[in-house]
């Protein structure tokens, strides 16, 4: 999309990326997102939003785009190729020319990377017009640096057997180096898709990730977003969600990786009879540093939301679950439910839980809920009285109280990446837990 030049762009003085092979109103889209971030600054713990998460590392690194033109991919453990009908691959944030389909010419079905898409009426019709880049500093940087990323549109009436992967990769080089993947979903009236996004990598690096969804009337959408990145890894993400009347959109997202992540998923219920199930899974030790931020936004009457985060914690680490319903004053009839469970596996772990409810009608029914405990001792009692080992009853507790994330899940492959990356999230010395998970 962009020349070698164009890529030698740092995070402390930002330009928005050029290309004589983009329409105008994308590069009019950007130059006005690099104007607001250069208002709105990193955001800081002064916000109430980032309160617990400070971005203070990022303004301290010179962070880059990687200028090195896009490559082959080559393979990695986290490709589902083989598995999944389609496979796009992005390096740094950069198309990688490899990838496979299973899809063939489909009329229906459209999967490309962002840069071929651009031209097309739909992309057009949607690109930047959920994810909010005015009051959202990180997003408008994504909107202005944006290398590539994936375009996944579904025709209407379409139902999809089978799920897209998007694999990302972050590659250390000589210098740290940023990405900035932006993906627009757009599925069309009564369709139905599954999309699965992957973050991995190596070294130290930063991922700032934008996903759209626009889910039509009578469309499902099931998305899954997998953040293992590195240990060394600082990871943002936003996934914007808007949908139409009785759509019907599942998104679950697991974060074993990195050393900083901050995981936002916002949601408008703008068509009546819209619902929507946010799934989410922290597992995190050593000095990791999760933030998971939703927002759902009951716009339209008769509409239902559910949402069940899970966090596990061990050593030092920190994690944050903020959750936030509104529901507007002409959403009557609204359905929704927060829960967040957390588990301490040391007296060092910290967890800060904040469900919030923010009602402005009187005809709904709304609850929250959090609770934060550690193993039960009765069960590890009952376990060990089975001849079950101090350690691995330990490590069987943990996994029974995650498993009801992953269990859920509809796609085998993905439930098997996830068992693996959660034995890697625990740390040595645990090999009751590893063997459970494998």
């Amino acid at each position: 999309m962009t020349t070698a030049v164009d890529r030698d762009i740092r995070l402390s003085n930002v330009a928005p990326l050029q290309s004589a092979d983009e329409p105008d109103f994308v590069q009019a889209i950007r130059a006005r997102a690099a104007e607001r971030f250069r208002t709105l600054g990193i955001p800081t713990t002064r916000m109430e939003e980032w309160r617990y998460t400070s971005l203070a590392p990022l303004s301290r690194t010179e962070f880059r785009l990687d200028a090195r033109a896009p490559r082959d991919f080559d393979g990695s453990p986290a490709s589902l190729c083989g598995h999944a009908i389609a496979e796009l691959v992005f390096i740094n944030g950069n198309f990688a020319r490899q990838t496979c389909s299973a899809i063939g010419d489909h009329p229906s079905v459209r999967v490309m990377p962002m840069h071929e898409a651009m031209r097309s009426e739909s992309f057009q019709q949607h690109f930047a017009r959920y994810a909010d880049s005015e009051e959202h500093a990180m997003t408008a940087l994504n909107t202005a640096l944006a290398q590539d990323g994936a375009f996944i549109e579904i025709g209407p009436g379409t139902i999809i057997e089978g799920f897209i992967h998007l694999l990302f990769l972050g590659e250390a080089t000589d210098v740290p180096v940023m990405s900035h993947p932006r993906n627009l979903i757009v599925a069309g009236r009564g369709s139905q898709i599954t999309v699965v996004e992957s973050y991995v990598g190596h070294g130290t690096y930063l991922t700032n990730a934008v996903t759209e969804i626009a889910a039509a009337e009578g469309a499902v959408v099931d998305h899954y977003k997998l953040e293992c990145e590195s240990a060394e890894a600082f990871h943002v993400g936003t996934v914007q969600i808007h949908q139409e009347r009785s759509s019907s959109v599942t998104a679950r997202n697991i974060s074993t990786g990195g050393l900083l992540v901050r995981n936002e998923t916002r949601v408008a219920l703008d068509g009546e009879g819209a619902s929507v199930t946010l799934e989410g899974l922290f597992a995190l030790s050593g000095r990791q540093h999760a933030d998971n931020q939703t927002v759902v936004d009951h716009i339209r009457p008769h509409c239902d939301s559910m949402q069940l985060y899970k966090g596990v914690l061990d050593q030092s680490a920190r994690g944050i679950f903020d959750g936030k319903i509104i529901v507007r004053p002409n959403a009557q009839k609204t359905n929704s439910r927060q829960v967040n469970h957390n588990l301490l596996l040391s007296e060092s772990a910290i967890i800060d839980s904040k469900p919030t409810l923010e009602i402005h009608n009187d005809d709904v029914k709304c609850t929250h809920g959090s609770t934060i405990g550690q193993l039960d001792d009765e069960a590890m009692f009952y376990l060990q009285a089975r001849g079950i080992g101090q350690e691995d009853a330990r490590n069987l507790l943990v996994y029974a109280f995650a498993s009801e994330i992953v269990e859920r899940m509809k796609i085998e492959p993905v439930r098997e990446q996830i068992r693996r990356a959660l034995s890697t999230a625990i740390p040595e010395g645990q090999p009751g837990l590893r063997e459970a998970t494998q």
